[in-house]
Protein backbone atom coordinates (compact mmCIF):
# COMPACT_ATOMS: atom_id res chain seq x y z
CA UNK A 1 0.00 0.00 0.00
CA UNK A 2 1.31 3.26 -0.75
CA UNK A 3 2.37 5.71 2.06
CA UNK A 4 0.08 8.64 2.37
CA UNK A 5 2.27 11.92 3.01
CA UNK A 6 2.52 13.77 6.57
CA UNK A 7 1.30 16.88 6.39
CA UNK A 8 2.24 19.18 8.99
CA UNK A 9 0.16 22.06 9.54
CA UNK A 10 0.27 25.25 11.31
CA UNK A 11 -2.84 26.40 12.95
CA UNK A 12 -2.11 30.21 12.42
CA UNK A 13 -3.22 33.40 14.63
CA UNK A 14 -4.91 32.10 17.88
CA UNK A 15 -7.65 34.50 18.21
CA UNK A 16 -7.97 34.29 13.95
CA UNK A 17 -10.55 32.07 12.40
CA UNK A 18 -6.65 29.72 11.87
CA UNK A 19 -7.66 27.33 14.67
CA UNK A 20 -11.20 26.79 13.49
CA UNK A 21 -10.55 26.12 9.97
CA UNK A 22 -8.35 23.83 10.85
CA UNK A 23 -9.98 21.62 12.94
CA UNK A 24 -12.84 21.45 10.29
CA UNK A 25 -10.47 20.85 7.83
CA UNK A 26 -8.42 18.07 8.68
CA UNK A 27 -12.03 16.30 9.77
CA UNK A 28 -12.90 16.17 6.45
CA UNK A 29 -13.14 12.70 4.95
CA UNK A 30 -11.28 13.57 1.72
CA UNK A 31 -8.64 14.79 4.09
CA UNK A 32 -8.05 11.77 6.19
CA UNK A 33 -8.22 9.34 3.17
CA UNK A 34 -5.59 11.54 1.36
CA UNK A 35 -2.87 12.26 4.28
CA UNK A 36 -2.08 12.04 7.83
CA UNK A 37 -1.46 15.46 9.46
CA UNK A 38 0.24 16.68 12.63
CA UNK A 39 -1.00 20.02 13.94
CA UNK A 40 0.89 22.89 15.67
CA UNK A 41 -0.60 25.92 17.37
CA UNK A 42 -2.15 26.60 20.85
CA UNK A 43 -4.07 23.64 21.76
CA UNK A 44 -6.30 25.41 24.28
CA UNK A 45 -7.58 27.58 20.57
CA UNK A 46 -7.64 24.13 18.74
CA UNK A 47 -10.08 22.17 21.41
CA UNK A 48 -12.22 25.11 21.69
CA UNK A 49 -12.77 24.53 17.78
CA UNK A 50 -13.37 21.33 18.26
CA UNK A 51 -10.13 19.54 17.14
CA UNK A 52 -10.40 15.44 18.33
CA UNK A 53 -6.97 14.84 19.56
CA UNK A 54 -7.68 11.30 19.68
CA UNK A 55 -7.25 11.83 15.64
CA UNK A 56 -5.04 14.05 15.06
CA UNK A 57 -1.87 14.76 17.35
CA UNK A 58 -1.43 18.67 18.30
CA UNK A 59 2.13 19.85 19.47
CA UNK A 60 0.99 22.80 21.63
CA UNK A 61 2.29 26.21 20.92
CA UNK A 62 1.02 28.26 23.54
CA UNK A 63 -1.01 31.57 22.85
CA UNK A 64 -3.12 33.45 25.21
CA UNK A 65 -5.98 32.18 27.56
CA UNK A 66 -8.61 34.50 25.58
CA UNK A 67 -6.89 35.00 22.23
CA UNK A 68 -8.22 39.04 21.10
CA UNK A 69 -10.16 39.07 18.23
CA UNK A 70 -7.52 41.51 17.03
CA UNK A 71 -3.99 41.77 16.22
CA UNK A 72 -1.93 40.80 19.78
CA UNK A 73 1.53 40.23 19.96
CA UNK A 74 1.09 37.42 21.87
CA UNK A 75 -0.32 35.92 19.65
CA UNK A 76 1.98 37.00 17.04
CA UNK A 77 4.49 35.19 19.00
CA UNK A 78 2.81 32.06 18.81
CA UNK A 79 1.85 31.55 15.41
CA UNK A 80 5.31 32.67 14.47
CA UNK A 81 6.73 30.15 16.61
CA UNK A 82 4.43 27.14 15.44
CA UNK A 83 5.63 28.10 11.47
CA UNK A 84 9.31 27.61 13.52
CA UNK A 85 8.41 24.72 14.68
CA UNK A 86 6.53 23.23 11.82
CA UNK A 87 10.01 24.79 9.25
CA UNK A 88 12.30 22.69 11.42
CA UNK A 89 10.20 19.22 11.06
CA UNK A 90 9.79 19.94 6.98
CA UNK A 91 13.14 21.10 6.44
CA UNK A 92 14.88 17.88 7.87
CA UNK A 93 12.33 15.41 5.88
CA UNK A 94 10.27 14.36 9.44
CA UNK A 95 7.44 15.98 7.12
CA UNK A 96 6.35 15.80 3.51
CA UNK A 97 4.81 18.83 3.26
CA UNK A 98 3.96 22.30 4.90
CA UNK A 99 0.43 23.80 5.47
CA UNK A 100 -0.16 27.06 6.79
CA UNK A 101 -3.36 28.70 8.25
CA UNK A 102 -3.14 32.70 8.44
CA UNK A 103 -1.07 34.74 10.57
CA UNK A 104 -1.41 38.58 10.91
CA UNK A 105 1.59 40.75 9.99
CA UNK A 106 0.60 43.20 12.36
CA UNK A 107 0.52 40.51 15.54
CA UNK A 108 4.02 39.57 14.21
CA UNK A 109 5.24 43.27 14.41
CA UNK A 110 3.88 44.19 17.25
CA UNK A 111 6.01 41.20 18.87
CA UNK A 112 8.72 42.52 17.74
CA UNK A 113 9.72 39.42 15.39
CA UNK A 114 12.06 39.75 12.09
CA UNK A 115 9.45 38.49 9.91
CA UNK A 116 5.62 39.25 9.52
CA UNK A 117 4.81 36.84 6.95
CA UNK A 118 5.20 33.36 6.30
CA UNK A 119 7.30 34.16 2.99
CA UNK A 120 9.46 36.05 4.23
CA UNK A 121 10.03 33.63 7.27
CA UNK A 122 11.28 31.22 4.67
CA UNK A 123 13.40 33.72 2.49
CA UNK A 124 15.30 34.70 5.35
CA UNK A 125 16.06 30.84 6.10
CA UNK A 126 16.89 29.37 2.73
CA UNK A 127 18.96 30.11 -0.24
CA UNK A 128 15.87 29.74 -2.75
CA UNK A 129 14.48 32.87 -3.68
CA UNK A 130 10.57 31.71 -2.83
CA UNK A 131 7.67 33.17 -5.64
CA UNK A 132 4.35 33.32 -4.09
CA UNK A 133 2.16 31.76 -6.40
CA UNK A 134 -2.34 30.75 -6.47
CA UNK A 135 -3.53 28.18 -8.30
CA UNK A 136 -7.13 26.57 -8.64
CA UNK A 137 -7.82 24.02 -11.46
CA UNK A 138 -6.15 25.21 -14.49
CA UNK A 139 -5.34 28.73 -13.25
CA UNK A 140 -2.60 29.56 -12.16
CA UNK A 141 -0.60 32.82 -11.32
CA UNK A 142 2.54 34.02 -9.66
CA UNK A 143 3.65 37.69 -8.51
CA UNK A 144 6.51 39.81 -9.64
CA UNK A 145 5.93 41.88 -6.25
CA UNK A 146 4.17 40.72 -2.77
CA UNK A 147 2.70 42.63 -0.28
CA UNK A 148 4.14 45.81 -1.11
CA UNK A 149 2.16 49.31 -1.50
CA UNK A 150 1.38 50.19 -5.24
CA UNK A 151 3.32 53.33 -4.88
CA UNK A 152 6.72 51.25 -4.29
CA UNK A 153 5.58 48.23 -6.63
CA UNK A 154 6.73 49.72 -9.85
CA UNK A 155 10.27 50.24 -8.89
CA UNK A 156 10.60 46.78 -6.88
CA UNK A 157 10.32 45.36 -10.32
CA UNK A 158 13.58 44.67 -12.34
CA UNK A 159 14.58 42.96 -15.72
CA UNK A 160 16.76 41.02 -13.22
CA UNK A 161 14.35 39.65 -10.89
CA UNK A 162 11.69 39.31 -13.16
CA UNK A 163 13.33 36.87 -15.75
CA UNK A 164 14.38 35.10 -12.44
CA UNK A 165 10.74 34.73 -11.32
CA UNK A 166 9.79 33.84 -14.54
CA UNK A 167 11.91 31.24 -14.91
CA UNK A 168 11.27 29.95 -12.29
CA UNK A 169 7.36 29.81 -12.93
CA UNK A 170 8.26 28.22 -15.60
CA UNK A 171 10.34 25.39 -14.14
CA UNK A 172 7.75 24.87 -11.26
CA UNK A 173 4.63 24.65 -13.38
CA UNK A 174 6.15 22.70 -15.74
CA UNK A 175 6.51 19.82 -12.61
CA UNK A 176 2.83 20.84 -11.90
CA UNK A 177 1.75 19.99 -15.60
CA UNK A 178 4.08 17.28 -16.69
CA UNK A 179 5.63 19.83 -19.77
CA UNK A 180 6.30 23.10 -20.33
CA UNK A 181 3.74 25.80 -19.80
CA UNK A 182 2.90 28.81 -21.94
CA UNK A 183 3.00 32.08 -19.72
CA UNK A 184 1.93 34.95 -19.93
CA UNK A 185 3.37 38.67 -18.33
CA UNK A 186 0.74 40.90 -17.42
CA UNK A 187 1.56 44.70 -17.78
CA UNK A 188 2.16 47.15 -14.86
CA UNK A 189 0.30 49.95 -16.82
CA UNK A 190 -2.79 50.22 -18.34
CA UNK A 191 -3.09 48.84 -21.65
CA UNK A 192 0.15 47.90 -21.47
CA UNK A 193 1.68 51.65 -21.24
CA UNK A 194 0.18 52.14 -24.68
CA UNK A 195 3.95 52.51 -26.75
CA UNK A 196 5.02 54.84 -23.31
CA UNK A 197 2.35 57.36 -23.26
CA UNK A 198 1.09 55.47 -19.55
CA UNK A 199 4.36 54.51 -18.30
CA UNK A 200 7.75 52.83 -19.77
CA UNK A 201 8.04 49.79 -17.25
CA UNK A 202 6.62 47.57 -20.39
CA UNK A 203 9.41 48.96 -22.48
CA UNK A 204 12.56 49.53 -20.19
CA UNK A 205 11.31 46.44 -18.07
CA UNK A 206 8.66 43.61 -18.56
CA UNK A 207 9.63 42.99 -22.45
CA UNK A 208 13.75 42.53 -21.87
CA UNK A 209 12.76 40.23 -19.29
CA UNK A 210 10.06 38.38 -21.25
CA UNK A 211 12.95 37.90 -24.08
CA UNK A 212 15.44 36.77 -21.47
CA UNK A 213 13.66 34.22 -20.45
CA UNK A 214 12.35 33.15 -23.39
CA UNK A 215 16.42 32.77 -23.81
CA UNK A 216 16.53 30.81 -21.30
CA UNK A 217 13.89 28.05 -22.22
CA UNK A 218 10.74 29.26 -20.73
CA UNK A 219 7.48 30.22 -23.09
CA UNK A 220 6.79 33.78 -21.94
CA UNK A 221 4.11 35.84 -23.96
CA UNK A 222 3.80 39.59 -22.99
CA UNK A 223 3.74 41.87 -22.10
CA UNK A 224 -0.18 41.43 -22.48
CA UNK A 225 -2.61 43.94 -20.69
CA UNK A 226 -3.84 42.65 -17.50
CA UNK A 227 -7.56 41.95 -19.19
CA UNK A 228 -6.02 40.54 -22.45
CA UNK A 229 -4.03 38.31 -19.96
CA UNK A 230 -6.75 36.85 -17.97
CA UNK A 231 -9.05 36.27 -20.93
CA UNK A 232 -6.42 34.16 -22.75
CA UNK A 233 -5.57 32.12 -19.29
CA UNK A 234 -9.44 31.32 -18.65
CA UNK A 235 -9.51 30.18 -22.44
CA UNK A 236 -6.84 27.68 -21.80
CA UNK A 237 -4.33 29.33 -24.23
CA UNK A 238 -1.90 30.52 -21.23
CA UNK A 239 -1.05 27.68 -18.51
CA UNK A 240 0.06 30.34 -15.70
CA UNK A 241 -0.14 34.03 -15.45
CA UNK A 242 3.28 36.38 -13.89
CA UNK A 243 1.38 39.39 -12.37
CA UNK A 244 2.78 42.74 -11.19
CA UNK A 245 1.54 43.26 -7.54
CA UNK A 246 -1.09 41.57 -5.26
CA UNK A 247 -4.33 42.42 -6.55
CA UNK A 248 -3.50 41.79 -10.26
CA UNK A 249 -3.59 37.97 -9.54
CA UNK A 250 -5.59 37.39 -6.28
CA UNK A 251 -8.76 39.08 -7.61
CA UNK A 252 -9.42 37.19 -10.72
CA UNK A 253 -8.20 33.96 -9.89
CA UNK A 254 -10.60 34.40 -7.02
CA UNK A 255 -13.89 35.74 -8.79
CA UNK A 256 -13.27 32.81 -11.30
CA UNK A 257 -12.40 30.20 -8.87
CA UNK A 258 -13.85 31.53 -5.77
CA UNK A 259 -12.23 31.85 -2.72
CA UNK A 260 -12.87 27.77 -1.18
CA UNK A 261 -11.09 26.69 -4.13
CA UNK A 262 -8.41 29.14 -4.86
CA UNK A 263 -4.73 27.74 -2.88
CA UNK A 264 -2.00 29.98 -1.65
CA UNK A 265 1.68 27.89 -3.00
CA UNK A 266 4.94 29.14 -2.06
CA UNK A 267 6.84 27.97 -5.14
CA UNK A 268 11.33 27.41 -5.29
CA UNK A 269 11.05 25.67 -1.73
CA UNK A 270 12.65 22.40 -0.81
CA UNK A 271 9.87 21.57 0.10
CA UNK A 272 5.74 21.86 -0.90
CA UNK A 273 4.16 24.63 1.40
CA UNK A 274 0.12 25.57 0.61
CA UNK A 275 -2.66 27.57 2.43
CA UNK A 276 -5.57 29.23 2.08
CA UNK A 277 -5.95 32.25 -0.23
CA UNK A 278 -7.42 34.33 2.72
CA UNK A 279 -6.45 36.04 6.11
CA UNK A 280 -7.85 35.74 9.94
CA UNK A 281 -10.90 36.97 9.36
CA UNK A 282 -10.68 38.58 13.22
CA UNK A 283 -14.20 39.44 12.79
CA UNK A 284 -15.63 36.49 11.87
CA UNK A 285 -13.77 34.42 14.30
CA UNK A 286 -15.15 32.11 17.09
CA UNK A 287 -18.63 32.31 15.33
CA UNK A 288 -19.37 29.53 13.61
CA UNK A 289 -19.03 30.97 10.41
CA UNK A 290 -15.61 30.50 9.17
CA UNK A 291 -15.42 28.79 6.07
CA UNK A 292 -12.87 25.64 6.27
CA UNK A 293 -13.04 24.48 2.40
CA UNK A 294 -10.10 26.70 1.32
CA UNK A 295 -7.90 25.27 4.21
CA UNK A 296 -8.98 22.12 3.23
CA UNK A 297 -8.15 22.48 -0.12
CA UNK A 298 -4.99 23.65 0.73
CA UNK A 299 -4.09 20.15 2.83
CA UNK A 300 -5.38 17.94 -0.48
CA UNK A 301 -3.00 20.14 -2.67
CA UNK A 302 -0.23 19.88 -0.07
CA UNK A 303 -0.64 16.06 -0.50
CA UNK A 304 -0.94 15.49 -4.14
CA UNK A 305 1.92 17.72 -4.79
CA UNK A 306 4.16 16.18 -2.22
CA UNK A 307 3.23 13.05 -3.66
CA UNK A 308 4.89 13.42 -7.17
Amino acid sequence: MKRRPLIVITAGDPGGIGPEITASAVAFPAVRRACSVAVIGCRRALLRAGLDERFVPVMDIPGPSAPPRRPDARSGRASYLAVKAAFGLVSSGLADALVTAPVCKEAWLAAGLPQTSHTDFFRARLPAEPLMAFSSGPLNAALLTEHLPLSRAAAAITRKSATAKLVLFSRELSRLLGRKPRLGLCALNPHAGEGGLLGGEERKVLAPAARAARGAGALVEGPLPGDAAWALHKAGKLDGLMCCYHDQAITPIKLLAGMERTVHLTLGLPFVRTSPAHGTAFDMAGKGKADWRGMAEAILSAARLSSR
